[in-house]
């Protein structure tokens, strides 16, 4: 798909980070635009961004946990915008925490919009998508879809789900003649992390430092790329690209540097536990106090 201009895209996840930038991006290359979002002022906000560029523009606020919102939001946007030519399922979210803290209601609300909601959408636009020339679809997926690391496992689960799936897709209908990619990005500077639940309260999700992320602009210019070429796949940052390659050539390092990872926190957690006994044991001596003797000579006889 060289040319992209009078094509409609449908476009999930589009009031903020990546799915914004996709959106300004697509309507300057002259993108007919179905956006989708539960966010309905980041909706309205980016919708009337767009417009700007004399695209057509139609907004559909959505939440992805909702199968049936989600099948009369297609259903309605097949209605009213006609053919769709470009798929992007960019939508999702993070859980950061110990995965046995992990409550079901969370996983399955990751589940579903990660990986069910993909799934969903891409079923029901695909006779759609059948019917159109240079079709395509784009799968965001992040590098956590190809390497795993802590405490994000239900979103690595779904990641890892979604590469699956895009390679299953391209695998049944390139010969079709629809393109299908997996954007599989390192750290973007995106609200991903600050949105992020967290097991317990205080819990912190550690944010990689800016120097290592990504733009959502360069992301969303990548993936248009990928789009014009049909790529396969698309590797984002320095990082991405270096933990895919470390993966498939040193597997063992990553389980190394994760044991090395766990060796510290031991040691971490004797260390703190020796001073918590030493500081138990002069809380101790302080209460106690020196023993008082007395001296009989003080008494009167």
């Amino acid at each position: 798909m060289r040319d992209l201009r009078g094509k409609t895209v449908f476009l999930t996840g589009a009031a903020s980070g990546i799915g914004r930038e996709l959106a300004l991006q697509l309507a300057d290359a002259g993108c007919s635009l179905i956006l989708v979002d539960r966010n309905q002022a980041g909706l309205e906000d980016v919708s009337a961004l767009a417009a700007a560029h004399n695209v057509t523009i139609y907004k559909y606020c959505c939440d992805l946990m909702d199968q049936d919102a989600v099948e009369r939001t297609v259903v309605a946007a097949v209605r009213n915008a006609g053919p769709i030519d470009v798929l992007i399922n960019n939508a999702g979210v993070a859980w950061y925490g110990a995965t046995h803290e992990m409550a079901q209601h969370q996983w399955d609300w990751l589940m579903s919009i990660n990986l069910l909601a993909p799934i969903q959408i891409t079923r029901l636009l695909l006779p759609n998508l059948l019917q159109r020339p240079d079709a395509h679809i784009v799968n965001m997926c992040s590098i956590a879809g190809l390497v795993a690391g802590g405490r994000f496992a239900a979103y690595h689960t779904t990641k890892f789900g979604l590469v699956g799936f895009t390679e299953a897709i391209r695998a049944e209908y390139g010969r079709a003649g629809i393109g299908v990619t997996a954007v599989c990005s390192g750290p973007v500077r995106t609200p991903l992390y600050q949105s992020a639940d967290a097991a317990g309260t205080g819990s912190k999700i550690p944010k990689p430092p800016a120097i290592v992320c990504a733009s959502p602009q360069r992301v969303a210019r990548l993936t248009i790329n990928a789009i014009q070429r049909n790529r396969r796949m698309v590797l984002v940052t320095p990082m991405a690209h270096g933990l895919f390659q470390i993966k498939r050539f040193l597997p063992g390092l990553l389980d190394a540097i994760s044991g090395f990872s766990r060796s510290k926190k031991r040691r971490r957690q004797e260390r703190l536990a020796r001073e918590q006994q030493r500081l138990a044991e002069l809380c101790h001596s302080s209460d106690a106090g020196p023993e008082r003797t007395e001296d009989p000579s003080s008494h009167a006889a």
